[in-house]
């Protein structure tokens, strides 16, 4: 078993198929199916099911997966390592909630792009959760997360605050009658952390019976509410934008409930590439209003 045979296994079980793999290594699908079959022949298990739609992992496919992984990043991280120069380029996928990307970011991509243009920048914008898992898998280099978040191998640099506020009907005046059993929150899929406060917050008034509404925007979510559907809890800074046509009531929390930060995690266990720094240091920067600084300094770290 070496790290060519690992990294086919790792491309198949991704994929979900041989044939996908094949193209994505720019190989043919024959050398694909004679390595996997040549590394269960040494295992001595079966790695996959074949069937009609591809090939799904078995449970000891699913037991070697992580180690598969683990070895592709640490390669490709090596390599990084030694071909990297304080001059950044190359490849860097950042993830983001949808929040963060709409309202804070384009500031700092604009800025980015134009003092490191040799820099491939991809965003991906998803919930916390996922985005947490997608740094922890190494599928992203770093990403913007709503805090807190505890976990030993993961660091993360304080980038925003933000407000929260509960959103309601423009004729709304007061939460009281609004904030009862039985009330209609208007949320994001399981992950969302914004709708994890929001469920904390109701809890802790004493609301534990509610219906929830769930949507794929933030602009759904905002004309239900503009409309008397329900509430829902956002940041501040996002609502008042949506809010032009003034259908909108914010309603302010107290500051225990109300403040929270936003980070930009990574692997505490990785090799932070010049490409890397830079873009924490020009958020930081562009955060703060200042002068971009050298990529090599950061701050706020917690």
């Amino acid at each position: 078993m070496d790290a060519a045979d690992l990294r086919i296994f790792e491309a198949v079980a991704r994929l979900g198929g041989m044939h996908k793999a094949a193209q994505e290594l720019n190989t043919v699908q024959s050398n694909v199916t004679a390595r996997i079959r040549f590394l269960e022949e040494e295992l001595g298990v079966a790695l996959f099911r074949r069937h009609s739609r591809g090939a799904t992992l078995t449970h000891a496919g699913q037991q070697l997966l992580p180690y598969a992984v683990k070895v592709a990043s640490t390669l490709a991280e090596a390599k990084r390592a030694v071909t990297d120069t304080d001059s950044p380029s190359g490849p860097l996928a950042i993830g983001s909630l949808e929040t963060t990307a709409s309202l804070r970011l384009p500031s700092v991509v604009a800025a980015f792009g134009r003092k490191y243009p040799e820099v491939k920048l991809s965003l991906r914008i998803g919930t916390n959760s996922t985005l947490i898992e997608q740094v922890l898998n190494h599928e992203l280099d770093g990403a913007f997360v709503c805090a807190p978040i505890r976990h030993p191998d993961i660091k993360g640099n304080v980038a925003f605050h933000e407000e929260l506020v509960v959103a309601t009907a423009s004729t709304v005046q007061s939460l009281e009658g609004v904030v009862t059993p039985g009330c209609k929150i208007l949320i994001k899929a399981p992950g969302c952390a914004y709708r994890e406060r929001l469920e904390s917050w109701l809890e802790a008034q004493g609301v534990s019976q509610f219906d929830r509404l769930e949507f794929g925007t933030l602009d759904a979510i905002v004309g239900c509410v503009e409309a008397g559907l329900g509430f829902t809890m956002l940041p501040r800074s996002v609502l008042e934008r949506a809010n032009g046509r003034g259908n909108l009531q914010l309603h302010k929390l107290p500051p225990r409930e109300g403040e929270v930060e936003t980070l930009f995690i990574r692997r505490n266990d990785i090799y932070e590439f010049s490409a890397l720094r830079a873009f924490l240091a020009t958020t930081l920067s562009v955060q703060a209003g200042s002068a971009l600084p050298n990529a090599e300094g950061s701050s706020g770290e917690r």
